[in-house]
């Protein structure tokens, strides 16, 4: 009778943990999720190592962007933020979009970047 009770209480263990393992990945997805980010940081380096392209206006945005397609690979794969529930989704990325916004803003602010008026008439 003991051993039914003890079975009885380790199912519900055995089942939690199954299907928390379940929406997790595996050893195939960490390799290839590292080696996109190889991939991009090789052409991070490599089109740093372009002349004619560093003096491109084009440069520091295109770096910016690989740069957070990287950020959001490694949190969203090694952060676990892509198998974790919606909350857990909303509390990263609503704190982390006040946070660029408020960069941006200072931005402005202290005029690094600078909107062309006469651009807009």
């Amino acid at each position: 009778m003991s051993d039914a009770s003890a079975h009885s209480a380790a199912t519900p263990d055995a089942h939690a943990h199954a299907e928390h393992a379940e929406h997790h990945p595996g050893w195939s997805t960490y390799w290839k999720v590292a080696l996109i980010l190889t991939i991009i940081t090789v052409f991070e380096v490599w089109i740093y190592y372009i002349p004619a392209f560093v003096k491109t206006p084009y440069f520091i945005p295109v770096l910016l962007t690989l740069s957070a397609i990287k950020f959001a690979i490694v949190v969203l794969f090694y952060m676990h933020l892509k198998y974790d529930s919606k909350l857990y989704r909303a509390l990263f990325a609503g704190p982390f979009s006040i946070a660029i916004l408020a960069i941006i803003g200072l931005l402005f602010l202290f005029g690094k970047v600078a909107i062309r008026t006469s651009l807009l008439q």
